[in-house]
């Protein structure tokens, strides 16, 4: 039998792996030294495909793990949204859930444990797919129902463990035992204070520059919750915990580490919830949302962030209210649904004006300021632009927002001394080329692009260079006789990478 094996022939072709196949135009043989590349890069050294059995799956063969979750990821890196294993028409294997799956239990024990596992998993193995053996994307009710139960009140008898209460993990999920009196305040205050340090250099630098510190901070603050604590001192080590791992998993979406980003937002939604508390839980969605609508999952997207304002409701600062009506603008203007965007946007402007000066708010909501609203607001109208064919009315809409948000985030660089949302401002320069080009004016599209890619080359920000290329290739295929368009395909074919992701990750 060969390497990558297989299970019983089916007696009909797989037309689900057949659609996707013909749609993705690439040849058997294309495929099949993906499927070999991604298969090295896990280390699954073991598996050689070649055409006829690329032909077999075809045909309806059912190919062992893990080969299909290579192929879930192929197709959907191929296509931007999520191609689950029973898309293709294949079956997996069931796996651990420390490494697959979302539906989890909600418990303190089994958070610390399955995070303390996953975040040491990811640190000896870390590089692009690190688990891609066993970890897939979830979508539909698969991933929303399970994340409703974030409202659920633990179970009587399952409440979490009273203060001096010792915390029972697995014994292979543990480091070295340790003997603790309690961690003083300034100790907690300085784990905190790194956290905010993590968050502003994935601000400025993009993701994949310090993945790894924050995943083995991560590890570290689990090992710290594995001994017994006050209570007071054990919700503040969660909340920790929550924000750290909902950073690693923006990092890894930032570097095009898809499942990974949701398990990590997954494990931090439910570390939020041991922390007792709902406003860092709601942003955590939001994350979550924000990634399903990058990913063509608009109605999830809507799914998670109504569940993150549910869930919220009456704790959320205007800040946080704000963001969340910003994000569910987006959602609606990507289904189309017009007066529903209009009202998001229009209660996002609302909540945002409700902030009060000097109002005390925790780091992590600090980012959302008048640039990012902007930026929000102005994307939700470029995208309504698109559904409706370039439509004047939410061009008009989109164009102010987008040119007050680049300025505002131009300002923020120049004058703060760390440097500032370089990866925003860059993001915002694209989508400013993006209108550009609804308008018509591929000059003014090439000079945003270009002032773009310069920023962009100081960042470690796969989600940044992917939106160049759409944008560029686009400008390409619409003007590419322009002058301007010529020199910036010269320009960005000689300095601008064809991926980054998986770098010092």
């Amino acid at each position: 039998m060969s390497g990558n094996g297989s299970g019983i022939s089916a007696k009909r072709p797989n037309e689900r792996l057949n659609s996707w196949f013909r749609r993705s135009g690439w040849s058997k043989g294309e495929l099949a030294r993906q499927v070999n590349r991604r298969a090295r890069q896990l280390g699954a050294h073991h598996i050689s495909t070649d055409t006829s059995r690329v032909r077999r799956w075809l045909d309806g063969e059912q190919p062992r793990e893990p080969i299909p979750r290579i192929l879930s990821e192929l197709f959907s890196e191929r296509f931007g949204s999520v191609v689950g294993i029973e898309d293709l028409g294949l079956r997996s294997a069931p796996q651990s859930a420390a490494v697959s799956g979302i539906d989890l239990p909600w418990a303190g024990p089994q958070t610390v444990a399955l995070i303390n596992e996953f975040s040491r998993s990811d640190l000896m193995l870390g590089r692009r797919g690190f688990l891609g053996t066993s970890l897939v994307m979830s979508a539909g009710p698969g991933l929303i129902e399970p994340m409703q139960r974030w409202l659920v009140p633990a179970p009587a008898g399952e409440a979490p463990p009273s203060a001096g209460a010792r915390l029972t993990v697995p014994a292979q999920s543990r480091s070295e035992p340790r003997r603790l009196t309690g961690l003083s305040g300034p100790e907690l205050a300085q784990l905190e204070d790194s956290t905010a340090q993590f968050r502003r250099w994935d601000a400025v630098s993009g993701g994949g520059l310090r993945r790894k510190a924050v995943v083995g901070q991560l590890h570290e603050v689990t090992d710290l919750l594995q001994e017994s604590h006050p209570e007071g001192v054990r919700r503040r080590l969660f909340r920790i915990t929550a924000e750290l791992s909902e950073l690693a998993g923006w990092m890894s979406y930032d570097i095009g580490l898809q499942p990974t980003a949701q398990k990590y937002f997954v494990l931090a939604l439910h570390a939020a919830k041991e922390a007792g508390d709902r406003p860092l839980g709601a942003y955590i969605l939001s994350k979550m949302s924000r990634q399903m609508i990058h990913l063509g999952r608009a109605e999830d997207a809507l799914e998670l962030i109504h569940l993150a304002q549910y869930g919220s409701r009456g704790r959320a600062t205007p800040r946080t209210q704000s963001m969340l009506y910003a994000l569910e603008g987006r959602a609606y203007a990507t289904l189309g649904q017009v007066p529903k965007c209009h009202r998001a946007v229009r209660m996002a402007q609302e909540a945002f004006g409700d902030i009060a000066a000097g109002e005390r708010e925790p780091d992590w909501i600090r980012f959302f300021s008048e640039a990012e609203l902007n930026a929000e607001n102005a994307h939700s109208y470029r995208d309504l632009a698109y559904v409706a064919g370039r439509s004047p009315a939410y061009l008009a809409r989109a164009r102010p927002l987008m040119e007050r948000a680049v300025e505002l985030f131009a300002r923020e660089c120049a004058e703060n001394a760390t440097g500032g949302h370089q990866r925003s401002y860059a993001l915002n320069l694209i989508g400013m080329a993006t209108v550009h080009l609804l308008e018509r004016e591929p000059e003014a599209c090439a000079a945003q692009t270009a002032e773009a890619v310069t920023l962009a080359r100081r960042l470690r920000s796969e989600r940044v260079n992917n939106r160049l290329r759409k944008t560029w290739a686009t400008a390409r295929r619409d003007y590419g006789k322009v002058p301007e368009i010529i020199a910036l395909t010269e320009r960005l074919t000689t300095e601008f990478p064809e991926s980054e992701a998986g770098r010092a990750v």
